[in-house]
């Protein structure tokens, strides 16, 4: 017999919410293969089988939060468990020829976990459907070994034994309460129709950090617009051959990334966090890019990004993104960010405030690019392909002056993409 364990979670991480089982109780599996996916914080994981044998019991359901190192289920041995299975039944079938001698079998069911009640042996997915329910814990049968018991043994203790709880049923109508919240969830009082669903573990996370951010740091932000017509200049004259080249094409985010690393070198506090009372500048470049993913938005980081070549960073960039929409992003690839660039224009949106990425004092919005009116002097106007920048900063240690030089910096370097060679 094995349990299956949750895993070391990784830095800061202590427990998870089961996302799916993909094996149910009686299947078969080897070293090796994935039996559940577990979501945290920032990820989705996936748990795999330590040992080869049979799935004999799934002590946690899916939706269930569960810590790191909790046992969640049960593989038994693939030979032999049947053997084993009735060598724990011996001692009941003795007694059992005699109806005075059969009562007292219950009790020593329950000692050999180790004197617990059932109650404390029950999962708490499995203590709250015995309570709708009505039935006692008591007269549960644990098809766990060692005498949890599952939700799936209370739902099957249900089902398969509908005349033996009819005896029990003036008992269970005397507490038929605990019913009554989960229908009024699905039915509000009003009678309109509504779907209540239960909040993922990252978006409760993501909703938690977003309302930390605005509640400790003194956040601002300050706009900017910039003229894109030498990079789309650029992109159109060199896309073909880059890609052809390098294997991957010409974005905009090179850009951004190197501009934003040229205004960092030059404005060190935008690349700093606060400790305590300390101010720690960092003197590396790992650039976070927001991407929108199914299960909300992650920040995977583009590390050392002032040593990348145009070429690499589209490529790191490229292949960060497709990770995190298939969910396959480590944590390592998400953790120490130095500052973080949003792109909200590749939605449309024209104009926004991003939140800062704490405990980043900054990040830099990007938004839709649009042909506007601009003025060249007194007597000449032309169109032009402008996009609004953002920059939300954390004024506790970055003053107004400083910010509004970084992000005029950032247009600059943007606006003559030529110098972006000159700042390395």
């Amino acid at each position: 017999m094995s349990e299956i364990l949750v895993p070391d979670l990784g830095e800061s991480i202590s427990e998870g919410t089961i996302y799916k089982w993909l094996v149910k109780e009686g299947d078969t599996v080897g070293q090796g293969d994935v039996l559940a996916e577990l979501e945290t914080d920032k990820v989705n994981l996936e748990i795999s089988a330590e040992v080869e044998g049979v799935i004999s019991s799934i002590l946690r359901q899916a939706g269930e939060n569960v810590a790191v190192g909790e046992a969640i289920g049960i593989i038994g041995a693939a030979s032999g468990s049947t053997p084993q299975a009735a060598e724990s039944k011996a001692p009941e079938a003795a007694p059992a020829s005699g109806s005075a001698a059969a009562a007292p079998v219950a009790a020593p069911e329950v000692a050999v976990a180790g004197g617990e009640s059932p109650a404390a042996l029950a999962s708490p997915g499995a203590r709250k459907l015995a309570r709708e329910r009505g039935i006692d814990l008591g007269d549960v049968s644990a098809r766990d070994p060692i005498g949890r018991i599952g939700q799936a043994d209370v739902s099957g203790h249900g089902a398969a034994a509908p005349q033996a709880a009819a005896p029990v049923a003036p008992a269970a109508q005397a507490k038929p309460e605990p019913a009554k919240p989960a229908a009024s969830k699905a039915a509000p009082e009003d009678g309109k129709n509504v779907e209540r669903k239960r909040m993922s573990r990252r978006r409760l996370t993501i909703a938690s950090r977003l309302v930390e951010a605005q509640q400790t740091a003194a956040m601002l932000t300050t706009f900017n617009e910039v003229d894109m017509t030498a990079i789309l200049d650029i992109r159109k004259r060199r896309k073909d051959a880059f890609k052809e080249k390098h294997e991957v094409g010409l974005g905009f985010m090179s850009f951004f990334t190197k501009a934003v690393i040229g205004a960092l070198k030059t404005y060190p506090l935008l690349n700093a966090e606060i400790d305590g009372e300390d101010l720690i500048v960092k003197k590396f470049y790992d650039i976070g890019i927001a991407v929108a993913a199914k299960e909300g938005l992650v920040v995977p980081v583009v590390r050392d990004a002032d040593r990348l070549s145009f070429p690499e960073i589209e490529r790191q960039i490229g292949e960060l993104a497709s990770k995190a929409r298939a969910n396959t992003l480590s944590l390592s690839e998400l953790q120490g960010g130095t500052f973080t660039i949003t792109n909200g224009g590749v939605f449309g949106s024209l104009l926004s405030t991003p939140i800062l990425n704490t405990p980043q004092v900054g990040i830099l919005g990007m938004h839709k690019i649009q042909l506007r009116p601009i003025a060249l002097d007194e007597e000449r106007t032309v169109n032009r392909p402008m996009m609004y920048i953002a920059l939300s900063y954390d004024h506790r240690i970055v003053d107004g002056s400083e910010a509004v030089s970084f992000l005029v910096k950032v247009k600059e370097l943007l606006e003559d993409p030529e110098a972006l060679l000159l700042e390395g």
